[in-house]
């Protein structure tokens, strides 16, 4: 049979490449020959880095038997969910319509015309409890289609009738200082007192939602606030969901507390997390805070960056078929790797016990206490223990340690990645960079993120129109959708506020401008589509405002259109703002009743209600006093605020039009909203009006 996944640019896809199954990429190809043989699509969705789908693939897709059956009664349609979020969106509504959950592997059968009429996630070879087999079902399946297609046809049109009164735009509701008060209560309300975070297992990092706490509580002061964001970033950073040897968190804990990670490391979590902790040290102070900032920004660099500048999308849960085989240890392997002494005191500083944490006496890494809490390893009056200590110290034993076992770790197997560059993620990755480094001062993380950018720029946008990935150099075939214009734009954004570059406004711009015209509903006022107007034609064209492990795309849109509104010319920022303002009022609703799935929302509702405050710093000639106001600016200014630095008339940075230094001195113009303050050349000055 023809090996239709060589060429994909997809790495997931390529896993199925030599199957027994006779795989098709989704296309017009595969529907028309399921119209030719008169047989329904099996279609199965999953992505790389997913532990079930690896699974499923070795039981089912890689048995010549079950390959026979889906062969002979089906056309066998492969999609990876990340390269077509689309197709994902689509029948993912329809499997949870139907099952009341899901999740991938995603298993939907369709008529040739692409209607689902029976979806499911993963099914086993063989019949387990309450659940029939892969060949159960599809010999099921196959005996509807020839003996009741009527039935089926009509299930299948009923399906597609009720996802589309099901996924209907919500009313529009205004968003206003009550509303974010109120979400505030809701989450305190379920929040996790003991543990952090929210909810039980399985618990997820919930970032978009502690960035809305952070800003919150840096409008209005609320302590409470705060205290939610700094208990979940304290116990997700000391515990198994975080690699406390290499940086970077994994996708999420499958136990409340944390512990014990499902350990694909995704690049979406570790953006939206760097951004968070980044935020959190600048406004803190936090030790804590800056150094899983810095370790996460080096995970990003080190392990995720490609050869071409870009950001690969994950890395496996799975290593050689075992998950967690990287990642987990015993006492007597931390023992083996650093001796006695060292590896009795890891053992009790990382919470690796006898019994273990995980599976077969192994257990993830937590490091629950500060190193220089721990006592040297040892019986009381033990004199290598207490030199070690007394030579080494907690802080300076534990580098030491971290080290040596990150050196013995990187010569175990390796999980596989997934590298093929996403334009979303890679915009999450581009603004939590460039934001980060700006905050903290590093311009090599923001150097790191312009790179990226010129490559999405340079590879991704053809003919002013983005594609949705690429791999090793080469541009995919799929088309941008909403949250790729939207994540894409605002790390220019933030590029441009860290660079004070004119170049990335100006794309910005192009992006949004793109987006309010192809994605915008004629019709419906705030109400953004997924995909574009000219995009491939699907049962239902999605539209789905939450916010789940990423930014919805309408509310990557509206945070691109606020923060564009305070950067650009007076031309568009009008037109953006009411774009965003009308975007918000339709997540109005969803705010109100699920403040958890909607944590993208509330931080951009915050930078409304914020203005957003806009400082413009213009630099005079040989003023060492101009770069302390703009540490200053971006240190202490809170979140969504806009920052732009240059020489004052900057062609190309509207911020900065008729703004000049004052007698010879750096001057910084900070305006609220349409109310500004007077110009201000001392940085105490400065420093009393962020933070009053």
């Amino acid at each position: 049979m023809a090996n239709r996944l060589a060429d994909a640019t997809s790495p997931y896809l390529q896993q199925h490449a030599d199957n027994p199954v006779d795989w098709y990429p989704w296309g017009e190809e595969a529907f028309a020959e399921a119209v030719r043989r008169d047989v329904p699509v099996l279609l199965s969705v999953g992505y790389a880095a997913c532990h079930w789908c690896h699974v499923m693939a070795h039981e089912s897709f890689e048995d010549e038997a079950i390959a026979a059956l889906l062969n002979e009664n089906f056309v066998n349609i492969k999609v990876d969910r990340e390269e077509r979020p689309d197709v994902d969106a689509v029948y993912m509504t329809a499997t949870q319509a139907m099952t009341g959950s899901g999740g991938w592997p995603m298993t939907c059968f369709l008529t040739p015309e692409g209607e689902p009429f029976h979806c499911g996630t993963y099914y086993p070879p063989t019949p387990h409890p309450g659940m029939p087999s892969f060949p159960q079902l599809i010999d099921a399946v196959a005996a509807a289609w020839q003996e009741r297609r009527g039935e089926v046809r009509e299930a299948a049109t009923r399906i597609v009738a009720g996802l589309a009164e099901q996924t209907a735009p919500l009313p529009a509701a205004p968003v206003d200082e009550t509303t974010l008060v109120e979400a505030v209560a809701t989450l305190t309300a379920v929040f996790d007192r003991t543990r952090g975070g929210f909810g039980g297992a399985p618990k997820f990092p919930p970032s978009m939602v502690l960035e809305f706490l952070l800003r919150h509580h840096e409008r209005t002061d609320d302590p409470g606030a705060l205290h939610l964001v700094e208990q979940t970033c304290a116990a997700m950073a000391r515990g198994g969901l975080y690699d406390q040897l290499a940086g970077g968190f994994a996708r999420y804990s499958v136990d409340a507390g944390w512990v014990v990670p499902h350990f694909e490391k995704m690049l979406y979590d570790n953006a939206l997390l760097l951004r968070v902790y980044a935020h959190l040290a600048r406004r803190t102070g936090s030790a804590l805070a800056g150094r899983v900032a810095v370790e996460t920004a080096e995970f990003l660099l080190t392990e995720l960056r490609t050869g071409q500048g870009g950001f690969a999308s994950s890395l496996d849960a799975d290593t050689d078929g075992v998950e967690g085989l990287t990642y987990v240890w015993t006492p007597d392997e931390l023992i083996e790797v650093l001796g006695e002494q060292d590896g009795r005191w890891a053992a009790e500083l990382l919470a690796v016990t006898p019994e273990g944490s995980f599976e077969h006496g192994s257990s993830t890494l937590r490091l629950l206490a500060d190193p220089d809490s721990v006592p040297a390893a040892g019986p009381a009056g033990d004199a290598p223990a207490v030199a070690a200590a007394a030579e080494y110290g907690g802080e300076a034993r534990w580098q030491r340690i971290r080290t040596t076992l990150r050196a013995a770790r990187d010569r175990r197997p390796q999980p596989a990645r997934d590298d093929k560059v996403v334009t979303a993620w890679n915009g999450l990755a581009i603004t939590a960079l460039a934001e980060a480094g700006a905050a903290l001062d590093r311009p090599d993380w923001v150097r790191a993120a312009v790179e990226a950018a010129e490559l999405l720029l340079n590879l991704h946008l053809i003919d002013g129109r983005l594609l949705r990935s690429s791999r090793d150099g080469a541009a995919g075939s799929a088309r941008g959708v909403l949250e790729d214009h939207g994540c894409l734009a605002q790390g220019l954004l933030a590029l441009h506020q860290a660079t004070s570059e004119p170049r990335w406004l100006t794309e910005a711009e192009t992006l949004l401008d793109v987006a309010l015209q192809h994605f915008a509903d004629p019709e419906i006022a705030g109400l953004f589509h997924d995909t574009a107007d000219d995009a491939e034609a699907l049962v239902r064209r999605p539209s789905d405002p939450g916010d789940n492990a990423s930014p919805s795309g309408a509310s990557s849109l509206a945070e691109a259109l606020v923060t564009a509104s305070a950067l650009t010319g007076p031309v568009r920022s009008g037109a953006y703002r009411a774009a965003a303002e009308q975007a918000m009022a339709r997540a109005g609703v969803l705010i109100a009743r699920s403040p958890r799935f909607a944590g993208h929302w509330l931080t951009v509702a915050e930078s409304l209600v914020a203005g957003p405050l806009q400082i413009a710093v213009a630099l005079a000639p040989a003023d060492a006093e101009g770069e302390v106001l703009l540490s200053i600016a971006r240190s202490l200014a809170p979140g969504g605020t806009v920052v732009v630095a240059g020489q004052g008339a900057d062609p190309g940075v509207p911020l900065l039009a008729d703004r000049a230094p004052i007698d010879g001195a750096s001057a910084v113009f900070l305006c609220r909203g349409y109310v500004c303050d007077l110009p201000m050349t001392r940085p105490a000055e400065l420093s009393a009006a962020l933070t009053r």
